[in-house]
């Protein structure tokens, strides 16, 4: 596939969703300017099942990029997973094992398709996995590898210095991490690293690498990270369940959006969406000069990024339903009912219901979440976190012994109990 040289595209593609370059922009679009074709990967550690919307930011540019006839290389670091990354961890991670790290990789080359055109005929993505080549180096290898860093050049990094601070440990393995993920771009011999704010430290170890091994440049294209811009929180978080996953369903992805804070909505268009960098400074204004509503505005977002990956009419049936819910405060269209023999418990208490259908992650947050009143049976609020369910049926009065009742907890979460 011959390059497009098109310095609009360009400019769009380096100017969008980017915080910084290395060693320039004006470098690097001098180079995507020429003609070449560059070798441009971005790598990820299968250390969850499901990747969330921010990371789909950096792969909605390489798609961009694969366009224009650049060869577009996905890492799945099925490898450097099971060392574990220690950016931004006070503590070292859990190492995973072999098996879990394959379990974790199963779904998600399907959650990308939607936004990267994996299998195309002209320019395919190439799929690399660093256990082919991490898994093989012998010891004298490892030892050169790390004679290119120094242990002060380690310690540079803020939560090794945060550790010593606190007289937490610092694992020797730790240290090998920057140093595997750096050899990721010898082997690759790529020209172009695509890598997140929090990923610069790892992504410079590379270059350095390229430099030493290659002897030739390697960029670095540092996306942004999706912040709150007020409180600085990762908007994508699975563990304050503010995450959107891309394994999400339309109808939750779709609400998922539309619970995101007002400030975060400018960002997500621009991170997450297709839309042109014109028309999102054109809702930017009307935002700042409240010449709209911005549940209206989020509507729209909501709608344009699941239709990116489930397609409209499932965004617009997502809509409808959304709106049924929340405006017209009607129950779901289709919510799943569960017997209560099934769930093996020795009683009918809705804590330990709602922790066994999955609607909670915990006794504690099911208690948390019942005492400050954010838990529903049958419309009714329950404050009570020893509440069993019990009751007359009336939804379903011909069936003499079947009792259904209809559980909601917080705005989206819904199940069915037959008892």
């Amino acid at each position: 596939m011959k390059t497009i040289i098109d310095e609009k595209l360009i400019d769009e593609i380096l100017s969008r969703s980017v915080v910084e370059i290395l060693p320039s922009r004006e470098k690097l679009k001098k180079e995507l300017l020429s003609g070449r074709p560059l070798r441009i990967y971005i790598g990820a550690d299968p250390t969850g099942p499901a990747l969330h919307i921010g990371h789909a930011t950096n792969y909605i540019i390489l798609e961009k990029l694969r366009k224009l006839g650049h060869k577009i290389i996905i890492l799945i670091g099925d490898f450097t997973a099971r060392i574990g990354d220690p950016t931004d961890k006070s503590s070292a991670r859990v190492q995973l094992t072999r098996e879990d790290v394959v379990k974790n990789t199963k779904t998600w080359l399907k959650q990308l398709k939607p936004i990267i055109a994996i299998d195309d005929k002209k320019n395919p993505v190439e799929i690399a996995y660093n256990h082919d080549w991490l898994s093989k180096m012998s010891f004298e290898e490892i030892i050169k590898l790390a004679s290119n860093f120094t242990v002060q050049r380690m310690l540079e990094r803020d939560m090794f210095a945060k550790r010593l601070k606190e007289e937490k440990p610092i694992y020797l393995h730790e240290f090998f991490y920057p140093l595997m993920q750096g050899f990721d771009s010898v082997h690759l011999d790529v020209d172009v690293e695509m890598c997140g704010n929090d990923q610069k430290f790892n992504a410079l170890a590379g270059r350095t690498l390229v430099q030493r091994y290659k002897n030739k440049e390697k960029f670095v294209f540092i996306t942004t990270l999706l912040e709150n811009p007020i409180t600085k929180e990762k908007m994508m978080s699975k563990s304050q369940g503010t995450g959107i996953f891309l394994n999400m369903s339309n109808i939750d992805m779709f609400g998922g959006i539309m619970s995101q804070p007002d400030e975060n909505i400018v960002q997500l268009f621009i991170d997450c969406t297709l839309m042109s960098l014109e028309e999102i400074n054109k809702i930017k204004n009307q935002l700042l000069e409240k010449s709209v509503n911005p549940r209206d505005i989020k509507m729209r977002l909501a709608f344009e990024i699941t239709k990116l990956y489930h397609g409209e009419k499932a965004a617009q049936e997502a809509e409808e339903e959304f709106n049924k819910i929340f405006q017209k405060r009607e129950l779901p269209t289709d919510i799943p009912t569960i017997d209560i023999k099934t769930l093996k418990i020795p009683n009918d208490k809705l804590i330990d219901i709602l922790v066994i259908t999955e609607l909670v992650s915990s006794k504690s947050e099911a208690r948390r979440l019942i005492e400050q009143g954010s838990v529903e049976v049958d419309g009714k609020v329950i404050k009570d976190w020893q509440h069993e369910l019990r009751g007359t049926n009336t939804e379903y009065p011909h069936m003499a012994r079947k009792i259904i009742k209809t559980i909601k907890v917080g705005k989206r979460r819904f199940i069915k109990i037959s008892l």
